[in-house]
């Protein structure tokens, strides 16, 4: 996806193919969307969607016990921030329900992070409703919000309502509820890429807004439960030896440091799989030093 306050990071830390001359912003890596879909890549199943894979052989590649929504349930990305991104919130449910949107709640792992990378979360202590809507129309919603330095695996957790962006220099691995609603209510002043200045929703935002979410802290990188939710549950593998996906149902790995095999396919940095419900190989094999996977479960699989 091109953004406007994307890069190439992609293509350099990574080796991912990218368009030539555009600047990404987001990797869609396990996707379930009407206009993005995840297809299998090898084996018996090659050419096979995520949708018909849910739809069609759920138990199966799934297992038991999850909710019967109409679409996979999680979108996985990488995030490319050559500059920070707008500040933005996604819509709690009941307020989305209400905007015609879809909620979101998720997750960032901060896969690289330059020297002076930070990231906003959360509003600053004292902040108010009302000195916020002054802070709008007066251009320092930035000195609203809660802003601080990460690091390269640091984690942040992103319930629906709370305000946020991403800052310039951050490679982010990104899980969230499979959504693609996002209110921007400040724009740092930028022009989108057609050269104009970039669409705000500004009413929209200021439903969805929790304006009790104070100062929130990121998870720091020694921890190995990154996130953990209704909706997903994020930990953190440093392998120097085998580990084995042990829980039921089904696992999303994504490669964050080395390679890794799992079976006897070889994943490097930047790589995502889906271990599904009813494989008898769970082992996750490190094939270099200092090998790290985060691994994606859904509560209540059985």
């Amino acid at each position: 996806m091109e953004r406007v306050w994307g890069g190439r990071r992609m293509e350099h830390l990574l080796g991912k193919k990218l368009p030539h001359g555009e600047r990404v912003g987001e990797s869609w890596e396990i996707v379930d969307r009407e206009e993005a879909q995840s297809v299998v890549h090898e084996g018996p199943l090659r050419g096979t969607t995520l949708h018909e894979l849910w739809t069609e052989r759920r138990a199966e590649i799934f297992g038991h016990g999850l909710a019967d929504t109409p679409r996979f349930p999680l979108l996985c990305k990488i995030l490319d921030a050559q500059e920070r991104l707008s500040v933005q919130v996604h819509p709690p449910a009941g307020v989305a329900d209400r905007l015609g949107g879809e909620p979101k709640t998720e997750m960032w792992f901060i896969l690289d992070a330059l020297l002076d990378s930070d990231l906003y979360a959360g509003l600053r202590r004292g902040v108010t409703r009302e000195g916020f809507q002054t802070a709008l129309e007066n251009g320092t919603v930035a000195e609203q919000i809660h802003s601080f330095p990460v690091k390269t695996g640091d984690a942040m957790f992103i319930p629906s309502g709370r305000i946020h962006a991403i800052g310039a220099g951050n490679l982010i691995i990104e899980v969230q509820q499979n959504s693609d609603t996002t209110y921007r209510v400040f724009d740092w002043n930028r022009l989108g890429l057609d050269g104009q200045p970039r669409e705000l929703h500004v009413g929209a935002s200021m439903e969805s807004i929790d304006f009790t979410d104070l100062e929130p802290q990121a998870t720091p990188a020694q921890r190995e439960t990154v996130a953990d939710c209704a909706y997903f549950r994020v930990e953190k593998w440093a392998l120097d030896q085998p580990r084995t996906h042990s829980g039921p149902g089904f696992a999303i790995f994504s490669v964050i440091a080395g390679r890794v095999r799992c079976a006897d396919r070889e994943f490097t940095r930047g790589a995502f799989f889906l271990l599904p419900a009813e494989t008898t190989t769970r082992e996750i094999h490190p094939l270099t030093a200092a090998a790290a996977v985060l691994r994606t479960t859904v509560p209540g699989q059985s």
